[in-house]
């Protein structure tokens, strides 16, 4: 089976499969959510480069795809030297999976599977957004969290609202240019879906990246009725319109199981959308203005992917929003910002590399909708486009394509919806470098997943563990889990075990050097081998 047919059923199965992966273990009530997402990521991503690898006899690379190495390249680079290297290691094998993604499904694309890929992640979308109002609507389970209800099967509600923004051009596209009514009726249902589950998760990020794109698809469609017309796209646009006031109208509506503070929390969420002054909005400004100080510190390489949260409490200043009073560390592993995280984290020429990278799609995107000979070509191009500026401004606002889920979906849709163009340069392979190659990107890529399983099991037996032996266990399944070396350290103070104690206490302080609580249990055990007590 060549690469580009493999990924015509690969990518549509992981592309679901990322949507719905969960896991139960509520100890851990982010991981929970994004381990499983990451093992979908990195298990497709790996069978696909395999079998790319196998196939290729040569190597066409195109400017982006340089420009895509070059980011790559700068990524491994700046892991190389971060503090944490465990999460440096899982930051960027989800970049290094996700670029596999976007190559993967470029060429299934260019293959033929344009349609079936943009199909998938539009079907992804609307899954995603249908466990979220099954939750606003009283629906329970063991996969949800109560914490920014209503995430679904993210875990939160800004997660889901990102990626049903981002997923929303395609929904739209697939619609549109669908072949049979009854594809139309579903696309035109799962809008409505989306649209109410967009209403209810009042993520403001969401919302204006949505209006930014509302306007670009507005302008693009009544282009597009000027040069071809057609009355099947025009009734199915209309029908659309119909569907998405219909489930904005729903979720306003209709009573759920939602517990807002606020006796008008939508009118609440409109009038903040650009309040910086206070609230959440105060909290990114004083967030951003430190990272980038922290960038300014660590301009070329940056402190490494993923450890944003490790090197921020060294530039916060007192009473700084993004530290939790309780332990001295960031309320959330990445700040508030895609491009905010990527320039601290790693480099700015990193940033530059991957905004070159999109900018290149979306003139190519631009360009293919000026030169499309008949409507579907231009309605690609316009899909591409408005997913691109979409995603760029859900990014600016909040982690977005550092995440598994709206990664695989977003890279997934770049590729499929990219505009053909020239190779730059050509590499052949022979029989011993596609051998080599194989061995790399198997080393690499079971690396990767067997860092997310390892991460599963270990939550597995953390949250049914009793006993200091279980507990031991668990951090040898995930080395780098700060929660397990904590508490093995706390477990041990408490018995007065000081040797141990200090031992966990030493490997959470590695990891977090700037963290408080670990200092403080070496501190109390001093530096002989007596107990606490």
């Amino acid at each position: 089976m060549s690469a580009s047919r493999a990924s015509r059923w690969i990518l549509p199965l992981a592309l679901i499969g990322v949507v719905i992966a969960a896991a139960t273990y509520r100890a851990f009530d982010l991981d929970r959510f994004f381990v499983p997402k990451e093992l979908v990521l990195h298990v497709s991503a790996l069978v696909l480069a395999l079998l790319a690898v196998r196939r290729s006899a040569v190597v066409d690379l195109r400017r982006l795809d340089l420009l895509l190495v070059g980011y790559l390249v700068l990524s491994v680079a700046s892991a190389a030297f971060a503090t944490d290297h465990w999460l440096s290691t899982r930051a960027l094998a989800v970049t290094l999976s996700s670029a596999v993604v976007f190559w993967a499904a470029r060429t299934a694309a260019e293959g033929g599977a344009r349609r079936a890929l943009v199909s998938a992640a539009a079907a992804a979308t609307v899954i995603g957004a249908a466990t979220s109002l099954a939750q606003a609507y009283g629906v329970t389970s063991d996969i949800f969290s109560l914490n920014r209800a209503p995430g679904g099967t993210f875990g939160n509600r800004n997660f889901m609202a990102h990626l049903a923004a981002i997923g929303t051009p395609a929904l739209i596209f697939a619609t549109i240019t669908a072949r049979r009514s009854w594809t139309a009726v579903l696309g035109t249902i799962g809008v409505a879906i989306l649209a109410a589950a967009l209403v209810m998760s009042r993520s403001r990020a969401a919302w204006l990246a949505l209006a930014a794109g509302a306007g670009l698809l507005a302008l693009g469609l009544w282009r597009a009725h000027r040069r071809w017309s057609d009355p099947t796209a025009a009734r199915r646009m209309r029908a659309l319109a119909l569907a998405a006031a219909a489930g904005m109208a729903a979720a306003l509506l209709i009573p759920n199981t939602l517990e807002w503070k606020s006796d008008s929390p939508y009118l609440d969420t409109v009038a903040g959308v650009v309040n910086y002054r206070e609230g959440s909005g105060h909290g990114r400004v004083v967030q951003y203005a430190n990272t980038l100080r922290m960038a300014a510190v660590h301009p070329l390489l940056g402190v490494g992917p993923g450890n944003w949260g490790v090197v921020y409490p060294k530039f916060a200043a007192v009473n700084d929003p993004s530290i939790d009073p309780d332990d001295g560390m960031t309320s959330n592993p990445w700040p508030s910002s895609d491009w905010v995280a990527i320039v601290a984290e790693r480099g700015v020429p990193a940033l530059l590399a991957l905004l070159l990278v999109l900018f290149g799609l979306l003139m190519g995107a631009w360009r293919r909708a000026d030169r499309a000979a008949n409507g579907d070509e231009y309605i690609e191009g316009l899909a591409l486009a408005t997913t691109l500026v979409v995603t760029v401004i859900v990014a600016s606002f909040d982690a977005v394509l550092l995440l598994p889920a709206p990664s695989l979906i977003a890279w997934s849709l770049f590729g499929a919806l990219a505009a053909p163009s020239s190779a730059r340069r050509s590499l052949s392979l022979s029989p011993r470098v596609r051998s080599r190659l194989t061995i790399a990107v198997l080393v690499i890529g079971a690396a990767a997943v067997l860092r997310s399983a390892g991460q599963l099991a270990a939550m597995a037996v953390y949250s049914d563990a009793r006993t200091a032996a279980q507990y031991t266990t668990a951090a040898r399944l995930d080395p780098g889990s700060y929660r397990i070396h904590m508490k093995l350290a706390s477990l041990f103070e408490e018995r007065g075990e000081c040797d141990r104690a200090r031992e966990s206490a030493r490997a959470a302080r590695d990891l977090y050097p700037n963290a408080p609580d670990p200092r403080r249990i070496i501190r109390a055990c001093g530096t002989g081998p007596r107990a606490v007590r």
